[in-house]
């Protein structure tokens, strides 16, 4: 049985993906919607075309995992596609949050997803794709956005680094790294959007474009997909420092010794 698997799935970015698979994806048999509201997820089910599995799970819980591990187990599926996107933020300043909204963006954005990576792999083969919704905060360091942005950038390592790991096994690994989405994220994380600078309401991506490129680009084997114009100026001027950096501090190799 050929699956496409998608965390996340009942609103936003997870949502669309699920949308754009069912009518691009060829020889799926079922699409697995993973969340944790099932009235959204059930309706989602109800308007694909392809038969949609509906699985209520808490991906922060642990035995909820198990039993997803052991439901793979017993299907055996070969997993086509598998969508990481489920994910959370809150943009306050570190000292001003709780722990419990630090404790959710770690376990969700970090711990969460590098478990699913690590559940579904077996079930990977080649021709397998792999996507990892990251995000333009990867790049760099967000004041007020601290956890959020470091988390992101852990899904964006993971996935560059995995992506050459897998190469060898033809599993594409893409690392989708958008700017502000126009989802419910952005209302949930901001709260009441004081603290949603006009800058970020101009390079406003649409949800649709994103997921769009970001198929696209994990057709093609593209390690990292970039929707927008600002976003790509700032991951190539980060990756042009970056390979500065590299250059600079460079480990010389030691000259030499001849008696």
């Amino acid at each position: 049985m050929n699956i496409a698997i998608i965390t996340g799935a009942s609103s936003g970015m997870g949502k669309e993906f699920a949308v754009q698979l069912d009518k691009s994806l060829g020889k799926t048999d079922e699409i697995w919607l993973l969340a944790r509201s099932r009235e959204p997820l059930e309706k989602l089910a109800d308007s694909l075309r392809i038969k949609a599995r509906v699985i209520v799970i808490d991906l922060t819980d642990e035995t909820a995992l198990k039993q997803f591990e052991e439901v793979l187990a017993i299907q055996n599926p070969k997993i086509t596609v598998l969508v990481n996107c489920a994910g959370v933020g809150s943009h306050k300043f570190f000292a001003r949050q709780s722990k419990e909204e630090i404790d959710a963006m770690i376990q969700l954005n970090i711990t969460a997803l590098t478990r699913m990576t690590m559940l579904c792999l077996p079930y990977m083969k080649s021709g397998s794709k792999l996507i990892q919704v990251s995000s333009g905060a990867a790049f760099v360091p967000q004041s007020a956005f601290a956890v959020y942005a470091a988390s992101k950038a852990y899904v964006y390592s993971l996935s560059r680094a995995l992506g050459q790991e897998l190469k060898g096994r033809g599993i594409t690994v893409t690392a989708v790294c958008p700017g502000p989405v126009n989802t419910p994220f952005l209302t949930r994380a901001y709260e009441d959007m004081s603290g949603f600078g006009a800058l970020k309401k101009l390079t406003m991506a649409k949800t649709a474009c994103v997921v769009k490129k970001a198929l696209d680009d994990c057709k093609t084997g593209k390690s990292v997909s970039i929707c927008g114009l600002p976003v790509k100026i700032l991951y190539l001027s980060t990756q042009s420092i970056q390979n500065v950096m590299l250059k600079c501090f460079r480990p010389q190799p030691k000259a030499s010794c001849h008696n």
